[in-house]
């Protein structure tokens, strides 16, 4: 019993040291897949994202939006709205417009972000809000070509209705160069995404509305009066009382006529 119970430890820790080697060998020979499996979903993830036109503004734009760069020459920006002349934009709601950029310069460049703020017409130093930043990661504009991004963006719906003024700017890059240009510096007109008509608007409507009755009320009383001026008659002294032959004659010889007649004399 003894010199069995002594065989089976030895045969034992033999098997575990063998077991170790084993593992190890598989380790060494599967370690190098590890990073073969890694790149390949790095570029899977490349190949997604490359393939999205406009997305999200990640990392990376984050710097470019917090800057201010130069304009590149050889480079225009124009804005339009679309179905939208007017330039109204309903609070807490997207309204879209569309940059266009062309490229006269003999390199290619590549739109980065669209980004916009908005702020007080009296006083542009004042910013109001700013609004989102749309980041793109194919936007890529040949030389001697030119390209329509879309920019959407949305005002606070708590925004008082009213003119504000809109900065919009374009931030691209040639050669690894960082460059931005404004495409919009103008006013947009801020409604209510009821309609045109706000509570403000209706007051200020029936505000108007009796101002004006007020002043009708006003203007033909000053009439009226201006008219009872001219038809008032001027006043004429009345002299010696006369009388009409025909009456005299039939009251001839009464005493009213008497009374007349000596009435007459004391005057004389």
């Amino acid at each position: 019993m003894s010199s069995s119970f002594h065989c089976n430890p030895t045969i034992t820790m033999a098997s575990l040291h063998t077991l170790w080697i084993f593992s190890l060998a598989l380790l060494l020979l599967a370690s190098p897949l590890l990073p073969v499996a890694r790149c390949q979903s790095d570029d899977a993830a490349e190949t997604t994202e490359e393939s999205s036109d406009i997305g999200i503004v990640g990392d990376d734009a984050q710097g470019y939006d917090e800057g201010n760069f130069p304009s590149a020459p050889g480079t225009d920006t124009v804005c339009v709205f679309p179905k939208n002349s007017a330039r109204l934009v309903t609070a807490g709601e997207e309204t879209e417009l569309l940059v266009g950029v062309k490229n006269d310069g003999d390199e290619s460049l590549n739109v980065i972000a669209i980004r916009a703020s908005v702020h007080l017409p009296f006083d542009h130093r004042m910013l109001v809000q700013n609004l989102t930043t749309q980041g793109f990661n194919n936007g890529s504009v040949p030389a001697l070509a030119q390209a329509t991004f879309p920019y959407l963006f949305a005002v606070s719906k708590y925004l008082q209705p009213g003119t504000f003024d809109l900065v919009g700017t374009i931030i691209y890059e040639i050669g690894d160069h960082p460059y931005q240009g404004t495409f919009f510096n103008g006013t947009v007109e801020v409604i209510e995404a009821g309609g045109f008509l706000s509570m403000e608007s209706v007051f200020l409507v029936t505000l108007g509305a009796a101002l004006l009755v007020l002043l009708g009320l006003w203007i033909h009383g000053q009439i009226q009066h201006l008219s009872k001026k001219t038809k008032r008659a001027p006043k004429v002294e009345v002299g010696t009382r006369t009388t009409d032959a025909s009456t005299d004659e039939w009251l001839e010889g009464t005493a009213y006529a008497q009374s007349l007649s000596s009435k007459s004399k004391k005057k004389k």
